[in-house]
Formats: C-alpha cells, structure tokens, sequence
C-alpha cells in the first residue's frame, strides 16, 4: 500500500509588513512529508523555522504559494474551515505552552478530546498527565505551576485529541534533562505506534538526529531536505 503524503508544499512564500517596508520571512519552499515520518526542521534563529511551523498547522495564512494537509489546500479554506480541519489532524505544542489560564490542569488537557466529542475525555486526560509525571497537579491552575510542569500539560493535550500530525515547536526547551528525555520518548512512542506523523522545530541536535529526516532552513530557504 502506497503511504499518504500528510504534508504537501508548493512554492511556499511568506512576507510581513515591518516598519522599514515588507520583510519576506519564508521564499519559495518546496517539500513533502509522508504520513508516519518524523522531521525536524532545524537552522539558526531567526532562519524561519517557527514560521514555517506555524503556516504548515494552518495557525497563520502564507502569502504566496500552497499548503496541502492530506490533500486539503488551505488557500480554499476561510478561518473556521481550517479550525475544524486543525481539530480533524492536528495537535500543537507551543513553545510558549498557550495554557488557557483559568482552566487547571486537567481541563486544559481535556478540552481538545471534548472538542472532538470524547466521552472519555477525563480518564484520557488523567492517563496522558500521569505519563508526564503530574498526577500530583490535575487540579492546578496554570500560574500555580513552574514552566516546565506547564510544558509537560502542553505535551499532554497536544496528545489527548489523538492527532495524525503532531507539530511541536521547541517540545524540550523548557524542561531539565530528565523531563526532557521523558517528553522525547513520549513524542516518538506516539509517532511509532499511532503512525503520527510529527514535525517539530528544535535546536536540540540529538532530539533533530532521532527523527528521520531533517530539513536544514536559512535565510528562510530550505538548504537541505
């Protein structure tokens, strides 16, 4: 059987309007992932990495060029159709975690099983933490929590909705060498045995070299693929 193409880029631009004039961040990328792959998209900062990350989950609108989630092209879509199409594929870890503040732990891990209409959206919510080693803190409130317990409940609802395509923008930045290791090995037991395709953006060199394939990004070009 043929694998799926999970991720499909054609001619992808992207520019923004800064005080000195437009700013092209991303110039004409081209590439494909397969479903089931893990990438690491990787370069120095400032190379468009994020950026990249970003446009390829639907969170932001390219200004030039095409982006393809299993055949679903984005420039077809407005807001709420790529929302429900995010709510269908995808999960994300944001580096910055995104917590919403006045839920507590586990409600926040919740939201995305009960958005897709799990019923057993609590029992997962309360396993997913329990991997992440905060069974102690379901009924914390985000400020009441250090930011690398915040990072572990970000990793936690990115998995509850069971995504097909995990994206995680620097999934280990803010977490010390134990937790991390946790956190890797989580993300690729995920990939390896749900078939989730997972890209993620890390400066980490030993996270990027245990995913099969890196692309190497500057200037905002992809130089290696």
């Amino acid at each position: 059987m043929a694998v799926k193409t999970a991720i499909k880029v054609k001619n992808l631009t992207h520019t923004v309007t800064a005080n000195t004039g437009d700013l092209t961040i991303l110039k004409s990328i081209d590439m494909e992932i397969k479903e089931g792959e893990s990438v690491a998209i990787v370069g120095a900062s400032g190379s468009g990495k994020s950026t990249l990350l970003g446009l390829l989950a639907g969170l932001d609108i390219n200004t030039a060029g095409e982006i393809y989630l299993y055949d679903h092209a984005f420039s077809e879509m407005d807001e709420e159709a790529r929302a429900l199409l995010r709510g269908q594929y995808v999960g994300f870890i944001f580096q910055s975690f995104h917590l919403l503040p006045s839920l507590q732990a586990i409600e926040n891990v919740m939201l995305p099983a009960e958005l897709k209409g799990d019923k057993n959206a609590r029992q997962k919510a309360e396993a997913l933490l329990a991997r992440v080693g905060l069974s102690e803190r379901l009924s914390h409130y985000p400020s009441q929590l250090s930011g690398g317990e915040q990072q572990r409940v970000a990793i936690a609802r990115a998995f509850a909705s069971s995504p097909k395509i995990l994206f995680a923008d620097e999934p280990t930045g803010n977490l010390d060498e134990g937790n991390g290791k946790i956190i890797i090995d989580q993300l690729f037991e995920l990939n390896h045995s749900q078939g989730t395709t997972l890209v993620m953006v890390t400066h980490d060199n030993e996270l990027a070299k245990k995913c099969d394939r890196q692309l190497v990004m500057s200037a905002g070009q992809l130089v290696e693929k």
